[in-house]
């Protein structure tokens, strides 16, 4: 096992604020939901050890704040993403109108290699909501017409398909680390940069 290369995979989180980016990235990681609402300042960021098809690699998930006047401050952590994450309130319509934005915005301040490829995961969350305004259908086609973005419907607060959206969001980000591996091999290895320790000691607080 030591002679295999360990992979960090950075993965963005974006989508207005409000619609529970914070929410589904701590339901997956920590398994814990809080009704009490944050606005998150700026970014942070979780990391979380998975196995993608027998292969361990370490996902640095990174929340992004929805308001306009923190947008800014995003551009920074965009660059050097394997995946983007896209997330709306299925009951909040102008939160789903929203996403064309949100990803034209981070293709344009990352600028990912490939971004007709660049893999996206778009996110409904709130279905455990009875007021819903944004139909199932509605946002595949959208999805559809996207290049195919693989779309989920979850609820952070059920833990409904959380686990299910971000092992797709681990594999689409690993393809892209493949990818980018044997385009950019003269790099260095970016599980250096950070030091192993230390996303270790996160990672492994966590209960999978």
């Amino acid at each position: 096992m030591a002679s295999r290369k360990k992979v960090l995979l950075k993965v963005i989180i974006l989508g207005d604020s409000g619609v529970g980016k914070t929410s589904l990235m701590n339901q997956y990681v920590n398994k814990k939901f809080s009704n009490q609402y944050k606005a998150t300042i700026g970014a942070d960021f979780l990391t979380k050890e998975v196995m993608v098809d027998d292969r361990l690699v370490t996902m640095q998930i990174w929340d992004t704040a929805g308001q306009e006047r923190f947008q800014s401050l995003g551009v920074a952590f965009y660059r050097g993403a394997d995946c983007c994450v896209l997330v709306y309130d299925v009951t909040v319509p102008n939160s789903f109108k929203t996403l064309d934005s949100w990803r034209d915005e981070f293709l344009i301040q990352a600028s990912p290699r490939d971004p007709e490829n660049f893999p996206f995961v778009a996110i409904g969350n709130k279905i455990d909501c009875e007021n819903r305004a944004v139909s199932h259908k509605r946002a595949q086609g959208w999805c559809h017409s996207k290049n195919d973005i693989p779309y989920f419907e979850c609820s952070a607060k059920e833990n409904i398909h959380v686990e299910q959206a971000f092992q797709t969001v681990a594999k689409q980000a690993l393809l892209q680390e493949s990818d980018a591996d044997l385009y950019q091999s003269d790099f260095p290895d970016r599980i250096n940069l950070g030091g192993n320790s230390d996303a270790n000691k996160k990672s492994g607080d966590c209960a999978c």
